[in-house]
């Protein structure tokens, strides 16, 4: 299940490797010869491993890439490839949600940030992060016109490109084509978690009416997945599309727990 070391070393980008990923595992071969050898220098350990010993020296001096080292804090964290099953896996899910209908992650930064809503406060935000073993503190609580918003204090950014390496768009949300692809690799109980975060950042009320509806700029494809998704978390009521607008019944809502 995404992410993966892989995918998370392919959100870097390097003058030198095509593929980032391919950094990570010549560092990890260089370490590993070290090692073994513990008396090599540069040019014998890049010789061995048909290296340049420019790129061996600073390596062999503590120096880490930065895709070795987001994929050793993520795994150090549990996040990688984790059981569709588990707790982590849920808890990525669901800041998934929270990102994708609440949320944004920084072109530059990587940093994830997911606003506050009406069915969504600053606790049930926090404690989205804290299921991941990650620190927040809040933006704009006190700024006018702007949402609060909910930001890591640790490994922010790793955390914000393992969220891209599962689909989370990187920069403006209407890039999103599709549902990320993993929400299908979890348990029905775990997308069921999606929809409801989801719901609670995205459904509107209508005027006097218990239904509620999601209306959103984005591609056709989407909302037919969307409206799927939604329909078989929900165990009662109806779920129904017209083009970019997706209503719930209030038997629906009420199943989902964002009535």
């Amino acid at each position: 299940m995404e992410p993966t070391a892989q995918t998370l070393a392919r959100t870097y980008s390097d003058r030198v490797y095509t593929d980032p990923w391919e950094k990570v595992v010549d560092y990890r071969r260089v370490l590993d010869y070290a090692a073994r050898n513990p008396n090599a220098g540069r040019t014998r350990v890049g010789n061995a491993l048909d290296l340049l010993p420019s790129r061996v020296r600073g390596w062999l001096n503590s120096s880490v890439p930065d895709p070795a080292r987001a994929v050793n804090t993520a795994a150090e964290q549990g996040w990688l490839d984790p059981d569709p099953s588990g707790e982590i896996a849920k808890a990525l899910i669901t800041l998934l949600a929270h990102v994708i209908a609440g949320g944004s992650i920084s072109t530059e930064t990587f940093v994830p940030a997911v606003a506050t809503g009406r069915r969504v406060d600053v606790d049930e935000i926090r404690g989205a992060f804290t299921q991941l073993n990650v620190e927040t503190t809040i933006r704009n609580a006190e700024v006018d016109g702007r949402a609060t918003e909910v930001v890591p204090s640790k490994d922010a950014s790793v955390l914000g490109r393992c969220l891209v390496a599962m689909g989370a768009p990187h920069g403006g949300k209407t890039r999103l084509d599709r549902l990320p692809p993993v929400v299908r690799d979890v348990p029905p109980a775990v997308r069921r978690s999606f929809v409801q975060t989801y719901l609670k950042h995205r459904a509107l009320e209508q005027p006097n009416k218990a239904t509620l509806q999601i209306k959103e700029n984005r591609p056709e494809a989407y909302f037919e997945e969307l409206q799927q998704l939604i329909r078989e978390s929900a165990n009662n009521g109806n779920v129904t599309r017209n083009g970019n607008m997706i209503t719930i019944s209030a038997e629906a809502a009420r199943d989902l727990g964002v009535a």
